[in-house]
């Protein structure tokens, strides 16, 4: 910094022609400026300024280093200005990472409409239905499904993620409408596949959990060839209301109800979470990100609730 310093006021000497002017301009004694500009000129080992008590100059290699120094200069003052802008305007490269069957559907859609929004904001998007650690992986959000998470982060709860049974019509007619949880054992099942292996089928009765699952047919993550597979009249799946929207609007699917509780976990309160650190949050192209998604994604959930 004393260097860059020395470079400034052996600018303004130079812009000014005095010595006396430059210093007035920094508010500094002339001595003391006088002495950072000998002191550049020490270090380069080259006069760069030629002076009498009323004239300043510039050496021939005093005008080479001036001219490269405007440029170095000007350089940084442009750099200065693109972080203040930073700090002001929502820019730079934003990372996302999302689980694969809500990225799809609900996420990429939204982030279509937030790029026109902020087009200086580059995306870097990751769907994946593996675990991410916002610290360690260097993700600014990250969205899941499950139950508020232990980390140290903000979660802001978007919307229910709570699987429901569903079945074609076609499957149902074929094999008849389960009237209970436990008669799911004799039906067939396609299960999703998390990181931690397939969803069971959990039922809660009498105070205890009981494991319903019937007879496998297909496993698998992919969320959307299970449901084409279920719409098929393959089996009975368990997934959550908004994968399954379409599928149920059209009649495509059907969802079975029973009166005992029915669930892939004993966890209660499943949910999807956007996740953030707190501190990240003052960052314009996080928090621009942040409102934007829970607003929207909120919005869109009550809208498909009436």
């Amino acid at each position: 910094m004393d260097q860059l310093r020395a470079i400034r006021y052996f600018s303004k000497v130079v812009e000014t022609g005095s010595f006396t002017k430059a210093a007035k301009v920094y508010g500094v004694p002339p001595s003391s400026l006088s002495r950072r500009v000998s002191d550049l000129e020490k270090s380069l080992g080259a006069t760069l300024l030629t002076h009498s008590t009323r004239i300043v100059k510039l050496t021939e290699v005093g005008q080479v280093y001036y001219d490269d120094m405007q440029h170095v200069l000007n350089q940084l003052e442009q750099s200065k200005e693109t972080v203040r802008s930073y700090q002001t305007t929502p820019m730079g490269r934003l990372r996302i990472s999302s689980m694969v069957g809500f990225g799809e559907k609900i996420l990429l859609p939204l982030l279509d409409e937030f790029s026109e929004l902020y087009p200086k904001i580059v995306l870097d998007v990751s769907l994946s239905d593996e675990l991410s650690t916002l610290g360690r992986d260097d993700v600014d959000i990250a969205i899941r499904g499950g139950y508020a998470p232990n980390e140290r982060v903000f979660a802001i709860r978007l919307m229910d993620n709570s699987f429901i049974p569903v079945a074609s019509p076609r499957y149902l007619k074929t094999h008849g409408v389960p009237s209970n949880t436990l008669e799911l054992r004799n039906h067939n099942g396609l299960y999703f596949k998390t990181p931690t292996g397939p969803t069971p089928w959990l039922c809660h009765m009498d105070g205890q959990w009981h494991d319903v699952s019937g007879p496998a047919v297909a496993i698998s993550n992919n969320g959307s060839w299970l449901a084409k597979k279920a719409s098929a009249g393959e089996g009975i799946l368990m997934s959550t209301r908004w994968a399954l929207a379409e599928y149920l609007e059209s009649g495509a699917l059907q969802e079975i109800k029973f009166e005992q509780t029915l669930a892939i976990t004993q966890y209660a309160d499943m949910a999807i979470y956007l996740l953030y650190q707190k501190q990240r949050y003052s960052v314009p192209k996080v928090k621009a990100a942040v409102d934007f998604l829970v607003e929207r994604i909120k919005v869109t959930n009550v809208t498909n609730a009436r």
